[in-house]
């Protein structure tokens, strides 16, 4: 794909639209902008300069002047992914919305909130809870993402299987389309069937689709009852098996995580601390919210039963604080034991993922992989860590990885799952992207991102290459 270079002449009319000093392309500056959280150097790529936009008026005039000079731009929120979203595979700009950081309003009558793209996620949720509001969006990364990349890539997290993924957070979002038209989609509705739903297409995107610049998000009344329990499992099957039985017993959990036991241990080393059950269980962590005290006492019998009745050895009333951060923990746990990781973040239907789990473990096996496992088990999504072997060397590890995948994604297509539960496709899976995906749905997708995007300017290579 052929783009134009950004020269000194785009570079002064870069500087005329934000300031001189909202546009930096000293390599030292750049390089953080080069990658997100993927740590393999193999995926970093270098822009040609990194631009602060400040205002919505700014981004249009931005991607006026891209596709008037053909030269491509990436939108950036925190640099959070997992799926190089945010990583200029073709040079050209790297466009952060990291200076659009305000919290516009909070309505505490009509239980929304007004942000921009980058108000950190946890910003928020501390802001409607002053309020006696709930915001229910909640990634694991919420400590350092913003509200913009987890619209652009539908962030899902710890609280989707009762709230749903961050689509069903949002009532309407301000976006700079791919030709420079700042447009206003969605609103706030209960329902609507008026025309084609775009604010919907627009969310998880993965900016190719348009810049956000605004989001209306929905809040709701802090819960006031809500109980975590520790079910702990001597067989990661059982443990994992649970899920639909909790769904059975009449019970909508707020949480359903799991980690498996040597996950555990990777994340008691990295905290430098002593988890219950660390010796040879696996975790199933359920969160439940109640009406009352006793509505609460209720749920939690029948979900000791539950887990009791499905194997578990013990079920625990957990500290809060301790046991998230134990499950939050993951990400870092792994990046400290290395750096050449293999994130997979597959879903499947939830009956389905006892059978996953099984899978993983045996192609784990037959290709001599080194795993961390933490599942959104609620939600059917699990997040396989491959972590390469030390005595093993790149070229070796990513063969194995990639004949891992093969065999993975083939059953978990077979059996109802896709490639990717809340990280994305990014570039880094768009191959998979077009191997596994429906061909006529591949080709709907790709249509779509022509009409929008004529000049294949935003966020190009990404989820998939337009020819």
């Amino acid at each position: 794909m052929h783009y134009e270079k950004i020269t000194t002449e785009i570079l002064e009319k870069l500087k005329a639209i934000v300031g001189p000093k909202n546009v930096v392309t000293d390599a030292d500056a750049m390089q953080p902008y080069s990658h997100d959280e993927v740590t393999d150097p193999a995926y970093h790529h270098m822009p040609e300069a990194v631009v602060f936009a400040e205002t919505a008026q700014q981004v249009s005039a931005i991607i006026k002047l891209a596709n008037a000079c053909h030269f491509p731009v990436v939108p950036r929120g925190a640099g959070t992914g997992l799926a190089c979203g945010a990583v200029p595979e073709y040079g050209g700009l790297v466009l952060s919305l990291e200076k659009m950081n305000k919290i516009l309003e909070i309505n505490e009558n009509g239980l929304y909130a007004v942000v921009e793209p980058g108000v950190r996620t946890s910003d928020l949720q501390e802001a409607a809870e002053k309020k006696g509001l709930f915001y229910a969006g909640d990634p694991c990364s919420g400590d350092s993402c913003f509200i913009g990349g987890n619209i652009a890539t539908n962030a899902g997290g710890n609280r989707a299987v009762k709230y749903g993924t961050t689509r069903h957070q949002v009532y309407s979002v301000e976006v700079v389309n791919p030709t420079g038209r700042i447009v206003n989609l969605g609103a706030r509705l209960q329902k609507q069937s008026t025309g084609y739903s775009l604010d919907q297409l627009v969310i998880g995107s993965e900016g190719t689709l348009g810049i956000i610049t605004k989001a209306t998000l929905k809040l709701l009344p802090k819960p006031k009852y809500a109980l975590d329990l520790l079910a702990i499992f001597d067989d990661r099957r059982q443990a994992m098996g649970v899920v639909t039985k909790i769904i059975k017993a009449g019970i909508t959990p707020t949480c359903v995580e799991f980690m498996d036991n040597i996950t555990i241990k990777s994340v008691e080393k990295y905290l430098n601390e002593n988890l219950q059950g660390s010796d040879n269980g696996n975790y199933v962590i359920v969160e439940v919210e109640g009406t009352s005290e006793d509505d609460l006492d209720d749920k939690a019998v029948v979900l000791d039963e539950v887990c009791t009745e499905n194997g578990a050895s013990s079920v625990l009333v957990a500290d809060h604080n301790k046991i998230w951060q134990a499950r939050k923990a993951f990400a870092e746990a792994v990046r400290a034991e290395s750096l050449i990781v293999c994130k997979e973040d597959v879903v499947v239907p939830v009956d389905q993922e006892a059978a996953l789990l099984d899978e993983i473990l045996r192609l784990a096996q037959k290709y001599n992989l080194v795993t961390r496992i933490a599942s959104h088990a609620g939600d059917g999504n699990i997040h396989l860590n491959i972590l390469k072997n030390e005595d093993a060397t790149y070229e070796d590890w990513d063969q194995r990885v990639k004949a891992n995948q093969q065999e993975l994604y083939k059953f978990i297509y077979a059996h109802g799952g896709r490639l990717s539960g809340e990280h994305g496709i990014g570039y880094k899976r768009k191959h998979l992207m077009e191997e596994f995906t429906d061909p006529g749905e591949l080709e709907m997708m790709k249509a779509i991102k022509k009409a929008l995007d004529p000049n294949d300017i935003l966020n190009p290579g990404k989820i998939f290459d337009v020819e």
